[in-house]
């Protein structure tokens, strides 16, 4: 079954690139060209991927990927044309999975994109040995992706499930940052080790009563994140 993308930019010649690019290698490809536009597509569609620019009419990048991220955790891939670190871990803090820095070479982002389809798609094709994992109040369900605190559901991006879920199926053990981006991010992913940081800080954020005193994800100074439920 073909790969399906949503590509989002107000610049309509990089839209065409990406999309005949992408379409060459067997993706079937959507297009929008403003923020608004992009929701509502993201709405009315499942799509593997959204690469989604920051500088958009109507609403922002950022704030189309916050609406998004309140009803769906597929994958988005910021594109910025400014090369300001803030503007990256920003979009992250949003809810992005990745971005890529404008201008860009279509090949790094066909490779970047195809980097981030099979870490996302790997949970969704375990389904068969996946199974419930209960820690206290806290319920994991790794086969439909969801999060149950004290039998409240709490929503979580694509990335902070897959870091919660290798946290919790190893209850105690000490994570670097430096490992954590390997094993969740991959070790072809390019950015670095404040990107575990910020998802670290979102996901307390959802979890934990109060973040500056976790219950569930601690850090061990000097060291690096583990899972442990006081």
């Amino acid at each position: 079954m073909a790969k399906k993308v949503l590509v989002v930019d107000d610049e309509k010649l990089i839209v065409k690139g990406i999309r005949f690019s992408l379409e060459q290698d067997g993706m079937e490809v959507d297009c929008a060209y403003d923020g608004e536009e992009a929701l509502n597509m993201a709405k009315a569609n499942e799509y593997d991927m959204i690469l989604l620019d920051i500088m958009l009419p109507k609403m922002d990048g950022f704030e189309v990927c916050q609406a998004i991220r309140e009803f769906s955790d597929m994958p988005i891939v910021m594109l910025t044309a400014k090369g300001d670190d803030m503007d990256k871990i920003l979009g992250l803090d949003y809810g992005a999975d990745d971005y890529i820095t404008k201008p860009f070479n279509i090949l790094e982002v066909k490779a970047r994109i195809k980097a981030i389809m099979r870490r996302t798609a790997g949970p969704r094709e375990k389904k068969e040995v996946s199974s419930i994992v209960e820690k206290g109040d806290l319920r994991l369900d790794c086969d439909s992706r969801r999060l149950f605190i004290s039998g409240r559901e709490v929503n979580l991006t694509a990335k902070e499930f897959d870091l919660l879920e290798l946290l919790v199926k190893n209850e105690n053990k000490v994570y670097s940052r430096e490992n954590l981006l390997g094993l969740v991010w991959g070790k072809d992913y390019p950015g670095d080790v404040r990107t575990v940081d910020v998802h670290v800080r979102r996901l307390r954020e959802k979890i934990e009563t109060n973040p500056s005193e976790p219950k569930y994800v601690h850090t061990k100074w000097g060291v690096g994140y583990y899972y442990y439920q006081k």
